[in-house]
């Protein structure tokens, strides 16, 4: 859900595209968003994804099974995360509209923006705090 509903209770026109940039970053790593643990820092899906986006290894974050279709890309996979970690961007404001998503991902738009950290952003695990 769009942090802005979970902390406030409000939608926006955004809304959506928080949820799709979710149903992205499913889709490319085969994993639902409030099931994925990742067993070595028990990190979330969205954290997963960002932070292995900003250590320059993202397509970590690919299902096997999508890696070994022979329409794979790793550009166009890795277009897709960019897309999606922007969809999920904390303030509305920064996320881009469902318009330009489209844009985006037909590749009318050549240069992306580069994500901030997402807003349930979760520190490596280390027991109880």
């Amino acid at each position: 859900m769009a942090p802005e509903y979970v902390m406030h209770g409000q939608f926006s026109f955004k809304t959506d595209v928080y949820s799709f940039g979710v149903l992205v970053l499913e889709i490319i790593s085969g994993k639902k968003n409030s099931c994925f643990s990742d067993e070595d820092s028990m990190e979330g899906l969205l954290t997963f994804a960002w932070r292995n986006w900003k250590e320059g290894i993202a397509l970590n974050l690919v299902d096997k099974v999508l890696m070994t279709m022979s329409s794979y890309s790793s550009n166009m996979i890795l277009r897709c995360i960019n897309i999606g970690l922007l969809c999920v961007q904390d303030k509305v404001s920064e996320r881009p509209s469902m318009a330009s998503v489209l844009l985006m991902l037909d590749g009318h738009t050549l240069a992306l923006s580069e994500p901030s950290r997402p807003t349930f952003f979760h520190t490596q695990y280390n027991g109880f705090r």
